[in-house]
């Protein structure tokens, strides 16, 4: 397992540096970045231009601040797609060690973060988890949630609990009140880590819980302001808008540390002319520079970290990648959302083969089927798939 290093700085960019305008009439005048230019300057951000040869995978959980790990497997494939030679049994390692740890951060979803991560981003997105109780206030009448926090952090603390089991304890305190609604507030309350097995590699168990204060060996950070992790944003996202940033981390009013931050910042403005910021030597490549093929997992943020996701998502495939509850996994052509893929195990005498079906959701070009073919090849033919043998597929063009 390599080393990992410290964040790395960002290459400064080819292209001419200006001070950050000041003034409206300024801002307005701000450079105009095309569709295609946000789209790979976001792709080298997230590391799907070119896998990060060099990068550890802690040191790429802290660079694009956090994966999204709803389900067991979306961080490994998401690291798959940005790191070469990626081995998972690395990422579960770090996870059995406490490096790296499940919590819920952004939007109020299960993400996977450093050990540092964890106890900094939590306390800055507690604001909005307290918020997210409003909507249970019906269940949790006559509950006092400060005992509540109290009574299920000695119950975590003590060993660590399942949600079922959380229910279990608390309900006996407040008989009359919803019993999810109760577990939900422990959610919310506390900064809960799903510990291991939960995670790891082809071994993980159901989720239980503890404070990422136990877990880990030491206290949460107090509550920072948001201003450096405004800058990690925009290295990992940008250039983006404030209201990008809001929708990312499940924030408002960020458009304080935004301003704070702007005379270290450049501006720029999308073809709608809303205003985005950057950092001014973070990569912003050509908009005709070559995106290869990239294989991503459901929820990845690529996808769910902009307002406007129209960088990533063609405008005419909005939606096309979720069907009720169920989020599919996605491919990319050309830099942009062009379909979705699964694989599927066999069963019975042919259950040590896999199969990987590619399902765009219209007519791929000649060169681009060869690079999704070679790009399936190689994630099937590496440490992530571990079947005798595999085959990939291409399924009935899905027409939008």
């Amino acid at each position: 397992m390599t080393k990992t290093p410290s964040t790395p700085k960002t290459p400064r960019s080819a292209g001419p540096q200006s001070k950050p305008p000041r003034s409206q009439a300024d801002r307005h005048a701000a450079p105009v970045l095309s569709t295609r230019a946000l789209n790979r300057a976001t792709l080298d951000r997230q590391l799907l231009l070119r896998r990060a040869p060099d990068l550890s995978v802690e040191g790429a959980v802290s660079h694009l601040v956090g994966l999204q790990a709803q389900n067991v497997k979306p961080p490994y494939f998401a690291l798959a797609a940005r790191l070469a030679e990626f081995d998972p049994e690395d990422l579960s390692a770090l996870l059995a060690a406490r490096d790296l740890v499940r919590i819920v951060t952004m939007r109020s979803t299960i993400h996977l973060h450093t050990a540092d991560d964890a106890l900094a981003l939590r306390p800055l997105v507690q604001a909005a988890r307290d918020r997210e109780l409003h909507a249970f206030r019906k269940g949790l009448t006559g509950v006092d949630l400060g005992e509540l926090a109290s009574l299920a952090r000695a119950a975590v603390e003590e060993e660590p609990r399942t949600m079922k089991q959380l229910r279990e304890i608390l309900l006996p305190r407040w008989p009359d009140a919803d019993p999810q609604s109760l577990a939900v507030a422990a959610r919310c309350s506390l900064p809960l880590v799903q510990v291991t097995p939960r995670g790891l590699w082809r071994r993980s168990g159901q989720v239980a819980l503890t404070t990422a204060e136990h877990w880990l060996g030491r206290p949460s950070e107090p509550v920072p302001a948001p201003d450096a992790t405004v800058l990690r944003y925009l290295a990992a996202f940008g250039p983006a808008s404030v209201k990008d940033m809001q929708t990312w981390a499940g924030l408002t009013r960020l458009r304080e540390a935004f301003e704070r931050l702007r005379p270290q910042l450049r501006t720029f403005r999308d073809e709608n002319g809303v205003e985005l910021f950057d950092l001014p030597d973070a990569p912003r490549p050509d908009a005709d520079t070559p995106a290869p093929a990239r294989f991503l997992p459901e929820f990845d943020n690529l996808l769910l970290s902009h307002a406007d996701r129209t960088r990533i998502v063609p405008a005419e495939y909005k939606g096309r990648t979720w069907k009720g509850n169920f989020a599919y996994s996605v491919f990319l052509a050309d830099g942009f959302l062009a379909g979705v893929w699964r694989i599927e195990e066999g069963a019975g005498a042919a259950k040590e083969s896999v199969v990987l079906t590619i399902e765009p959701f219209g007519t791929l070009t000649r060169t681009q089927r060869r690079e999704l073919t070679e790009g399936a090849d190689e994630l099937l033919s590496g440490p992530m798939n571990q079947a005798a043998t595999y085959d990939i597929r291409f399924g009935t063009v899905i027409e939008h």
